[in-house]
């Protein structure tokens, strides 16, 4: 069997890695139009930001490599510009000239390129492999530039606006949308653009890129609010589309967000052709087709596609939860399924619940708070999560993404069995008090009430102390009764309608909750607390 792969990186690469190791007899070519075949993509930004300083780690495995351990023919420089699937031939353009190569199946792994919204010019720059990513290098270094727009405040821009600032130069972040980071929900994305901030950064929200004119030695950039300002050079960083032309030129299905349409095997319309990576699209997490230019499902897909040449029926590429993390100056945030927008807008049904566990025990030093979120619907089912903070966020995301991966439940959460030791986790970790606290929502035990659903009417009771309303903040037209003389004043509360009860993060609110339930009262407990309301009142999201 001859299989010609069309594209490197994760994808490409990764499938001619696999299916040699499960066939000696496959006859592999894979052509890439650049000088690399795979290389560390997600690690450009950090690259420019003097984090790797070597040119050599961003590549993963040379040409030459494949060529030797793996027996694959790479052909860089070689650029695939048609398939005829009736002869099974592919059309390659080099810079010596043009030929046809002949395949029994064909992978087509071409990715995703940096939308550019009509921006360009000199000082104008993209970001997409390593080519790139030494053309902003030497730019920066032979113009001497002191400031760089980074317009996008996607994975990417953030990245960049990071990295950049290390590397010493001034940094803009403007993003058209009203928060940076759309994958969070909007109070959430508000600690990462809190963080971009005190590294330095200047985050301009609500705020796109309408036009970049070169004058003189810098470039003048006017914004869609018409405002303008100044800047050394410019890094695009406004999303990747899907590369199709390849496929549809072909004639092959393409899906109605622009990826190719594959089936579960990874397996195009045309049963001698797969795909895989950025340029197709998959089931997102609530089962619908969705694009999600990932690393890890990208490298995943491409070990699936190998499989299945060879006659195999794995699945696993399909179904992507987009399970993902991000840094910016040493605070983290790590997300994977849907977010509270997109379950709105879908009209999808799902409870919500916040807690600000520590990343580990509270007696053992140097414990820093983690913000959570999790989405669930009334089975239990985990429809997304969230966690900012700047330690061990991304393995509580992990165990969730995990759970969710397999099928599990809010009462999984509760049961897992992690790792405990004081300097790493809690008994009780942020996991498992995430599945305790929705499993007490769903079964009855707690009611819970979202901080944006207090109205001016709603009952608030605050259970916290006195010196606490006065050293971090107090709800507005609250009744204050701290919880260890709550029993006393119960005569104090209303019998005739909701109260929803209050403290710092929840827990002491849970306390009190069930000591009004059981002395007749309708009462719920706030999610979060002060700390959820306080932010979600950042955001935009409280009225009250």
């Amino acid at each position: 069997m001859k299989v010609v792969i069309i594209g490197g990186v994760a994808g490409g690469a990764s499938c001619a890695a696999r299916l040699r190791r499960l066939s000696e007899e496959a006859e592999i070519v894979l052509f890439e139009r650049g000088e690399n075949i795979s290389y560390a993509n997600c690690g450009l930004p950090y690259y420019l930001g003097g984090v790797i300083q070597e040119e050599s780690a961003l590549t993963v495995a040379s040409p030459a490599l494949l060529k030797t351990r793996f027996r694959i023919d790479v052909r860089v420089r070689s650029e695939v510009v048609a398939i005829d699937r009736d002869a099974h031939t592919v059309t390659v353009r080099t810079p010596e000239g043009e030929y046809r190569e002949r395949y029994d199946k064909l992978v087509l792994t071409p990715g995703a390129s940096p939308k550019t919204f009509g921006l360009s010019g000199e000082g104008v720059f993209t970001l997409r492999d390593i080519h790139d990513t030494l053309t902003i290098d030497r730019y920066l270094k032979e113009t001497g530039a002191k400031e760089v727009l980074v317009a996008g405040g996607g994975f990417i821009g953030v990245e960049m606006a990071e990295n950049l600032t290390h590397r010493g130069l001034k940094v803009t972040l403007a993003e058209f949308a009203p928060q940076i980071m759309p994958p969070f929900d909007p109070e959430l994305a508000l600690l990462l653009s809190d963080a971009l901030k005190t590294g330095g950064v200047n985050v301009r929200t609500d705020t796109g890129v309408k036009a970049i004119e070169k004058q003189g030695d810098a470039l003048t950039v006017t914004f869609t609010d018409g405002s303008k300002a100044q800047t050394g050079a410019v890094v695009l960083a406004l999303g990747v589309a899907p590369e199709t032309a390849l496929a549809k030129a072909a004639g092959l299905q393409i899906a109605e967000n622009g990826g190719i349409a594959v089936d579960e095997r990874m397996c195009t319309s045309d049963p001698d052709i797969f795909a895989a990576g950025d340029a197709v699209s998959v089931l997102g997490a609530n089962g619908k087709e969705t694009l999600v230019p990932l690393a890890g499902p990208a490298n995943r897909q491409g070990r699936s596609v190998a499989q299945n040449l060879l006659g195999g029926s794995e699945t696993n590429g399909k179904r992507v939860l987009g399970a993902s993390v991000v840094r910016a100056f040493g605070t983290v945030g790590a997300c994977v399924g849907q977010n509270e927008k997109q379950l709105k807008r879908d009209g999808t049904a799902y409870h919500k619940i916040y807690t600000f566990p520590l990343s580990h025990a509270g007696y053992y030093p140097g414990g820093t708070s983690i913000a959570m979120k999790l989405l669930y619907d009334e089975k239990g089912s985990i429809l997304g999560a969230q966690a900012v903070g700047s330690e061990y966020v991304e393995k509580q995301i992990d165990v969730i993404a995990a759970v969710m991966k397999l099928g599990g439940t809010v009462h999984d959460l509760a049961e897992l069995e992690l790792c405990y030791a004081p300097p790493f986790n809690s008994a009780k970790s942020p996991v498992n008090m995430l599945g305790f606290v929705a499993e007490n929502e769903l079964s009855g035990l707690c009611p819970m009430m979202a901080p944006d659903e207090l109205t001016k009417d709603t009952f608030l009771l605050d259970v916290r102390n006195p010196q606490e309303l006065l050293t971090v903040g107090e709800f507005p037209n609250a009744v204050n009764i701290p919880l260890d003389v709550l029993r006393e004043r119960l005569g104090e509360l209303p019998k005739d309608r909701p109260i929803a009860v209050a403290c710092m993060v929840g827990l002491r609110g849970y306390i009190a909750a069930r000591i009004l339930r059981r002395h007749g009262f309708d009462a719920v407990d706030l999610s979060g607390g002060y700390r959820a309301y306080a932010l979600l009142k950042r955001a935009g999201l409280v009225t009250r």
